[in-house]
Formats: C-alpha cells, sequence, structure tokens
C-alpha cells in the first residue's frame, strides 16, 4: 500500500474499528500523520493541535485494526500508559508480521 492509499484509506474508514490493517497501512499514516504535525507546528501550532484532535481517532481505528491483524484486541492500545515498558512492547506488537486471525480476512503472505 503506497501513502495516498493509505492515507485515503485511513481517513474512510476513519471510526472502522473491525477488520485489519497491514503494516503498510498503518506505518503510512504514521508517518503522514508524524510530518504534517511538524510542518504545521511550525508554521501555526494552534492549527497543528486542531489537525492532532482530528487525526485521532482515525489513529486510533487504524492502530486497532493493526492490533487485529496481529490477532489480538484492540484494547491493547491501553498498555501504552504503563510507563516505560507500555510503549515498547505497543511498538513491537504494530512491527509484527500479519497473522491468521479471527477479526477479518486471512493475510496475504508474498511467496
Amino acid at each position: 500500500m503506497t501513502l495516498i492509499e493509505s492515507v485515503e484509506t485511513c481517513f474512510k474508514k476513519f471510526a472502522t474499528f473491525d477488520g485489519t490493517a497491514r503494516r503498510s497501512e498503518y506505518w503510512w499514516f504514521f508517518l503522514f500523520n508524524f510530518i504534517v504535525s511538524m510542518i504545521l507546528a511550525m508554521i501555526v501550532p494552534k492549527i497543528s493541535y486542531v489537525y492532532s484532535v482530528i487525526a485521532l481517532l482515525p489513529g486510533i481505528a487504524v492502530t486497532t485494526r493493526r492490533l487485529h491483524d496481529t490477532d489480538r484486541s484492540g484494547w491493547w492500545q491501553l498498555i501504552s500508559f504503563v510507563p516505560f515498558v507500555g510503549v515498547i512492547v505497543m511498538v513491537v506488537f504494530l512491527c509484527q508480521d500479519s497473522r491468521p486471525n479471527r477479526y477479518g480476512a486471512a493475510p496475504a503472505y508474498a511467496v
């Protein structure tokens, strides 16, 4: 999935918490949000805050779908609130490859 496809998909499915999201979809969307937030923060910080609020729900939704793709519940996002270790565990979960799961279509493995 390309950057543009990923951003379009994530904003179209901004409140869709079922199904799965491949690694490329999640990380392209993450990169897009990071870059846009940094650029807006340098230009007009108040607009950066508004954008962050707008991108919050799609970010939570794509993270939930990404966790589903690794056969975990979306509630695992709450582990990020555990000091120090929580964020590291979450990044490891988000970096893992797709697994057969109960949340949507079986992952298509590259041959």
